[in-house]
Parts: structure tokens; C-alpha cells; sequence
């Protein structure tokens, strides 16, 4: 069977590749806004705050309008906080969470305000002894494999993201001997995770640790909420995730006789299918094996399926009652470049439009200038209008900042 796109959006997505051309990034608006209001609605507790993991689409637009939403920020690099109080977040409102970066870093963050999470005993011990009193989260590895793949699972013992919970004695006893002031506990056990139980069993796990720090007020649980990416594709049901989760959370706080924050950092459950990537075909070649489809882009501008081998729906915009024929759509990178291998497609001309769908997470974020390519334009649209949110690069982009 093949994607299909709603006739609305099917018109709106033609008139924005006529205006602004291809390749295109475009992310709708209303669906990111309800995604959003989803996901807080699915759970049922006193304290709850959403971080936009903004690493998933970090456009100043969108960002503003997760702001407005009334999101906090999660923000893995001292960058995206530049970029965060940029869009006129609070660093109150801000959680950075980095890995592996010099101390130096996470002091220049601290400057601004924003929470903080150590990940590692050094790092620990280095604020200790330079600035025990600013609240920290900490970030744990339960040891857990979970996720889509091991690209994609950061909870397991050979993961390099956060501090065994085997060390806990360890950390208690920096935490003692440093007075630390320990607002938090987090943990992040990967992406593309089905299993509600899953959350659980590791928010309990959690929890437990939690009850060793008296200034405690939060508990983050990261994210990793599995999308649809095709029709019938298994995904997270978030709202069964809510009830079974709030209850065991609300209790929990009940036993301590406190009620503490509970956070979340979702990016790819509120922007992924919220966001569409148009590009045009500019040859089909024909050889004795297939027939492929070459467009006007490559893994420069979308990189997910050759490095995650991720699965992304394309639909024939052009063309969508064309006969179905099987095609590899591939790029223009001389590179091996292919989007979709033997996929059942309408049949695909020269000049047609095709668009790939689930493009909203960690598609426009990881794209790069590879063969000195330039990087598409962006829109943002809703029901009743559309606006250009970044321009498409120039040659001159290109050559800025060489010297």
C-alpha cells in the first residue's frame, strides 16, 4: 500500500513548493501545537514540566512557539541555551543536559542560570569544589537496553550517557562531603521505546534513588516515545503511558509527603510527523535491476535512513493516482545515497514533487553542506497561512568565515 496525504495538505504542500521551491522543509503548526497539548493532558499529576528537546528542530520559530505553548527547554549544548534565551525562554525555564563537554562549558552555562545536569563523578566533583550550592540534577544509567536500536539506546552498560547506578555510593559521597545542592534526579534510556512498562519499571527504579536526596524537588525522565512512521506502524500510546504512569507517580509522592516536579524531555514525539520534506525528481534511470529516482537532494539534507536506516513514508505529490511501480529514490550525493529501496511509489516522472513524510525530528538539525551542497529553506504553515522561517542558503553562505 502506499503513503497518501490529506487533500488539504496535499494543496498546501503543492503551493509551497511553488512559491519557495525544493528541497523544502515545511512543519505544520496546528499539529505541533496539539501534539504538544497531548502530550500534557495524557498525565494526571500536581507537577509536570515539559522540556522541548530542542536538538530534534531547533528553528527560532519553532522554538517560540513551544515557548508560547508554555514548554521549558532541553538543551544539550551551551549553543541551543544561547539559542533558547534567544527566543526568549527564562533560564529558569531551560534544563541543560550535556555529555562529555569540558568544565569550562558547563561553567559558562551556570553563568546564565539555567538547570544543569552532570552526567559523570568528575564533573561532579569539579562543581563541588567550585560552586556546591547551585542546584544540579543528576543523570543515572539504569542499565537498561531499550530503544529502536543501539544507536538509538542510551540506558545500557556500555552507554557513555550518565553515572551507574552501581556508583550511588560514589555519588553520595561526593554529594556529602561537597554539600551539593541536588535538585534532581534524571535518566534517558533511548528512543523508539513501545513498551509503556518500560517507562515505569525505570521511573521506579528512579524514584528509589531519588529518596537519597533530602533538597530533591524533580525527577526528569527524559523521553524516547516511539512515532508512527508508517500505516500500521506500532508507536507509544501516550495516553495509556499517562494513566498508568500518574497513578504510580501521585502515589509515590503520597509515600514521601512531598509533591515534586515530574519532567519530561520529548522532541521527536511532538515534532517528527509534524514535519514534511519536499523534493524534486530530476531523473529516472532505468537499469537492470530497478528503476531509480533521482531528486534534488541527498543525505546532506536528510541523513536519518542512511544512518539510522529509518523508515520515512514518500508520496508522489504530482502524481499520487499515478499506476504503482516499485523505484529506489536516491539523492545527488556522490555518495551511496538511497532514501527508500524497492518502494512501492505512483508512478514517478521528471519534475514531479515527492514528499517525505515524519520529517519534523532530527531531519533540517542534522543536515550539513557535504559536496558543498546549500541547505533548504524551512516554512512554517497552519490552516489559514504560511511563512518563510529560514531562507535557503546562498553561495555565499558557504563561503563565510573562510578566510
Amino acid at each position: 500500500m502506499t503513503a497518501n496525504l490529506d487533500p488539504k495538505l496535499t494543496d498546501v504542500l503543492s503551493r509551497l513548493a511553488d512559491e519557495f521551491g525544493t528541497p523544502l522543509y515545511a512543519y505544520d503548526e496546528d499539529r505541533l501545537t496539539n501534539n504538544y497539548n497531548d502530550f500534557v493532558q495524557s498525565f494526571n499529576v500536581k507537577k509536570i514540566k515539559v522540556h522541548y528537546a530542542c536538538k530534534a528542530l531547533n528553528n527560532l520559530s519553532i522554538l517560540k512557539l513551544f515557548k508560547s505553548l508554555g514548554s521549558g527547554l532541553d538543551c544539550v549544548s551551551e549553543e541551543e541555551v544561547y539559542l533558547g534565551l534567544h527566543a526568549g525562554f527564562q533560564a529558569s525555564d531551560i534544563m541543560y543536559t550535556p555529555n562529555g563537554v569540558s568544565f569550562e562549558e558547563i561553567q559558562r552555562v551556570m553563568e546564565k542560570g539555567t538547570g544543569i545536569t552532570i552526567d559523570n563523578l568528575s564533573m561532579l566533583e569539579k562543581l563541588g569544589a567550585t560552586n556546591p550550592n547551585y542546584p544540579i540534577h543528576i543523570r543515572l544509567n539504569p542499565h537498561l537496553m531499550a530503544g529502536g536500536n543501539r544507536k538509538i539506546s542510551v540506558g545500557h552498560i556500555d552507554s557513555k550517557f550518565g553515572i551507574s547506578i552501581h556508583q550511588m555510593p560514589h555519588v553520595l559521597r561526593i554529594v556529602k562531603n561537597y554539600g551539593l545542592n541536588v535538585a534532581g534526579i534524571h535518566v534517558h534510556t533511548g528512543s523508539d521505546i513501545i513498551d509503556k512498562d518500560v517507562f515505569v519499571r525505570v521511573a521506579k527504579l528512579i524514584l528509589g534513588m531519588a529518596e537519597n536526596f533530602d533538597t530533591l524537588n524533580s525527577v526528569d525522565l527524559g523521553s524516547g516515545f516511539k512515532v508512527a512512521y508508517k500505516e500500521g506502524d506500532m508507536f507509544t500510546n501516550i495516553s495509556e503511558l499517562g494513566l498508568a504512569f500518574s497513578d504510580m507517580f501521585n502515589q509515590y509522592c503520597q509515600d514521601i509527603g512531598k509533591d515534586i516536579t515530574l519532567r519530561f524531555e520529548p522532541g521527536k514525539f511532538l515534532v517528527s510527523n509534524a514535519g514534511y520534506f519536499l523534493t524534486s525528481v530530476n531523473v529516472i534511470k532505468q537499469t537492470t535491476s530497478c528503476t531509480f529516482a533521482g531528486v534534488d537532494s541527498g543525505f546532506n539534507h536528510l541523513i536519518r535512513p542512511m544512518f539510522y536506516n529509518a523508515h520515512h513514508d514518500i508520496v508522489n505529490l504530482t502524481n499520487p493516482q499515478g499506476d504503482p511501480k516499485l523505484y529506489s529514490v536516491v539523492g545527488n550525493i556522490c555518495e551511496t545515497d538511497t532514501f527508500a529501496d524497492n518502494r512501492m511509489i505512483p508512478e514517478i516522472r521528471e519534475k514531479d514533487v515527492l514528499v517525505f513524510k515524519n520529517a519534523g525530528a532530527y531531519c533540517f538539525t542534522m543536515s550539513s553542506n557535504y559536496n558543498s551542497r546549500r541547505r533548504p529553506a524551512e516554512v512554517l504553515f497552519n490552516a489559514k497561512d504560511y511563512k518563510l522561517i529560514r531562507s535557503r542558503e546562498t553561495f555565499e553562505d558557504l563561503l563565510k568565515g573562510q578566510l
